[in-house]
């Protein structure tokens, strides 16, 4: 049974999610709530939950501001946001759950299943840390949560050279560190990292701009090379768009 707290400063809001929360998650037991940021610290504080259900936006500051008073944090966190705002794709690229407002069913169980999931201080700690990065500094410096079968990174975004595609799961190769093989699709990545200048060269390819050296056109098909020297295939419907899109680099 995880013992959780709602924190958000709209009081019909709060009890309608945890109204919702009692009715869908029996493995949850809301133990308290709170209306800002100032009252949710000094109810973590007091109770020690192991999940809470924290709002971004609050009339004394944000969800981050409290989780940043707060470190190292102790607890498992599921963010609720009213707006699809600059804090989705930092949520995603970070691994860190997040719920529109209204709660969907599907999504609250998912989110608190996941929760349920034993994970180590550090590894809590981790996804937090590049959370608070990606909302801090420039676009091109932000990072991304890679989980492997063993271990759980953070990477610099602009580190990935190319991603490979393999299924179910995805490889990517970095300028100066080993491969890592995720257990995630491609397609999942295309979408979250295409406007940091990646393009889908091939059903199973995916590159950096930054890293492109230079093409190879011939009879056996079209070839890109990388700054690392390696050798990407880019598919005949593929190659007017890529070719248009080195121009303007």
């Amino acid at each position: 049974m995880l013992r959780a707290i709602v924190i958000d400063d709209i009081d019909a809001i709060r009890k309608k999610n945890i109204e919702i929360i009692k009715l869908n998650c029996p493995n949850v037991a809301i133990i308290g709530q709170a209306d800002s940021v100032e009252t949710g610290i000094t109810l973590i504080k007091q109770i020690v939950p192991d999940l809470v259900f924290l709002d971004v936006e609050m009339p004394d500051g944000t969800g981050f501001d409290l989780l940043q008073k707060l470190k190292p944090i102790n607890f498992k966190v599921i963010f609720i946001t009213g707006y699809e705002d600059f804090a989705i794709r930092a949520f995603r690229f970070s691994a860190v759950d997040y719920l529109l407002k209204p709660l969907d069913v599907s999504d609250l169980v998912e989110a608190v299943n996941k929760a349920e999931e034993s994970l180590t201080k550090e590894v809590l700690e981790l996804k937090l840390n590049t959370l608070f990065s990606n909302l801090e500094r420039p676009k091109n410096l932000q990072k991304l949560v890679l989980k492997t079968a063993e271990k759980i990174y953070s990477v610099n975004i602009q580190d990935i050279v190319n991603c490979e595609s393999d299924k179910n799961y995805t490889t990517f190769y970095f300028i100066n560190a080993p491969k890592l093989v995720v257990s995630t699709t491609l397609k999942e990545y295309e979408t979250l990292l295409k406007p940091f200048n990646f393009f889908r060269t091939h059903q199973s390819h995916l590159i950096n701009l930054l890293y492109f050296d230079h093409f190879i056109k011939s009879d056996g098909g079209n070839t890109i090379v990388m700054k690392n020297k390696s050798a990407i295939p880019l598919s005949s419907r593929k190659k007017e768009e890529f070719l248009t899109l080195i121009d303007t680099l």
